[in-house]
């Protein structure tokens, strides 16, 4: 989908057809701009009760000669119009314009703006769900389905120019990082494997001016990463440890690491997993795919701030080298670390990572990860789970979230839930047992990250969807994103 801002004249500006809103009193938002004679048809046509009262009910009519065709759309009360109804609605127009054989479509922008919803915002929201609703799998079936090839035009008065074309510019930018997130979600494991993944990081890294490095076997090794490669081993795959450098902030300033969970497949290991969905454990690399769609993002947007993507990467198979139930294994922390069970095993490379993000000196770090099940059954796959060391950190994504519409929650990371990991023959185990298991891994993890105020999002919910709407969801990219904008100084 492409874009371009005009700020001529609505009936001055040529498209297949207009999109105009409707209040829950019946009138047309943008009646001021438009012809006296298309005013009266379109008000006749709203009073015949053909649009329904529903927020985001849509119906297309025929216009007349100032404008061809014309999309309703019902907004309702303008005091209960947000920014949540406005990505709903954005939603509804996408999907009734993509059964449309249109073109270019005319959106006069400020009809969705309000108090609750500022140019900015609102152009953001609208770009990003206009974008995200007219994604397509990357599907490897034999007949694909066209990708959508429509102009948006975007019409706005001379003074809100500038603050809708930076909503447009952070809307597409979340947008496209998101959908990349999506793409790799989506490939399947026997294409999307850790070399798969490093050699994304290096295009992104090549076409944003970012610097990649990227870790084989025997320098993982050679780091000591232990407890990572205790996973990799039974797997064919090489493990790779990705590192992508984002310097456009002051030279003295400290980074900000995201770390993102890699397993490109996740069987369970010898704690093999119940064969039904089994498939779409192929998403237990969303955590490497959505710090590969911030990194693509702020790529986009260069924004003025030094950021590091770490990214630990292996699949987790059965094999006669495979970790087992009762191994125990040493860190890159020199801390010994009992397997109890080998489906616990994101944890398990991810403290490898965090120890490596030391050597940074970071003034914060955010590892995301696909981690547990548990989560799921916590919160459900509406929000994300933040767990930190740091409350002031918490307290940012959680304004992050609220901003971006991608939803999560603050969960509790207390002292009380550390002694479920004490074992008998090493420093810790690897799981807590069934109780308050997404908090117990994110105990495990802050073990690792005494250094630095760190945050674990475990995405396990959010990650993907199920059923027959199967597919990655590209989150969090947008709250990410949100994060990285604001401390990055730029407005929004």
């Amino acid at each position: 989908m492409k874009f371009n801002i005009k700020s001529d004249l609505i009936h001055d500006i040529s498209a297949d057809i207009i999109i105009l809103t409707v209040d829950d009193k019946n009138q047309i938002i943008q009646r001021p701009k438009i012809p006296a004679a298309t005013l009266s048809l379109l008000s006749k046509i709203v009073n015949s009760n053909d649009l329904k009262q529903e927020v985001g009910s849509v119906t297309v009519v025929h216009g007349d000669i100032t404008f061809n065709r014309v999309m309703l759309v019902r907004t309702g009360s303008a005091k209960q119009f947000d920014a949540e109804a406005l990505i709903k609605i954005v939603g509804r127009v996408a999907n009734s314009i993509s059964s449309l054989n249109v073109k270019k479509v005319l959106l006069p922008i400020e009809q969705f703006f309000n108090e609750h919803i500022c140019a900015n915002a609102g152009t953001e929201f609208i770009v990003r769900e206009l974008i995200n609703s007219s994604y397509v799998v990357n599907s490897l079936k034999t007949s694909k389905k066209p990708t959508p090839n429509i102009q948006t035009i975007i019409q706005c008065k001379g003074e809100a120019l500038k603050e809708v074309k930076s909503g447009m510019l952070h809307g597409s930018a979340v947008a496209d990082g998101a959908n990349l997130t999506k793409d790799l979600g989506n490939l399947p494991p026997n294409i999307c494997t850790p070399t798969y993944l490093a050699n994304i990081a290096k295009d992104i890294a090549k076409r944003h001016g970012m610097k990649a490095k990227i870790f084989d076997k025997k320098q993982i090794e050679q780091l000591k990463m232990g407890s990572f490669l205790s996973v990799a081993k039974g797997s064919r795959e090489a493990p790779k440890f990705i590192t992508i450098e984002h310097n456009l902030g002051p030279k003295k300033q400290k980074p900000i690491i995201l770390v993102g969970k890699g397993i490109t497949f996740d069987a369970g290991g010898i704690s093999i997993k119940p064969s039904p969905d089994m498939d779409e454990m192929k998403y237990d690399m969303g955590g490497a795919a959505s710090v590969l769609g911030v990194m693509e993002t702020i790529g986009i947007l260069k924004l003025p701030i030094n950021i590091v993507a770490l990214i630990p990467s292996c699949e987790n198979l059965p094999d006669g080298l495979a970790l087992k139930p009762g191994d125990i294994v040493t860190s890159m922390s020199g801390q010994t670390i009992e397997v109890l069970n080998t489906d616990a095993e994101g944890r398990l490379i991810l403290c490898d990572a965090l120890t490596y993000a030391e050597r940074y000196n970071p003034e914060v770090v955010i590892d995301v990860a696909t981690l547990t099940g548990a989560c799921v059954i916590a919160l459900g796959h509406h929000a994300t789970a933040i767990f930190s060391n740091h409350d002031p950190l918490a307290d940012e994504l959680k304004a992050a979230s609220n901003i971006s519409l991608d939803k999560a929650w603050h969960m509790p990371l207390w002292k009380e839930y550390e002694p479920q990991l004490n074992s008998n023959f090493a420093d810790m185990a690897n799981i807590g047992g069934r109780p308050a298991g997404s908090i117990t891994a994110a105990c495990f993890l802050s073990k690792f990250a005494k250094k630095y105020h760190w945050a674990h999002l475990d995405i396990a919910g959010t990650a993907w969807k199920s059923g027959k709407d199967k597919g990655s969801t590209g989150r969090p990219v947008p709250m990410l994103s949100q994060f990285l904008i604001k401390r990055s100084g730029l407005k929004k």
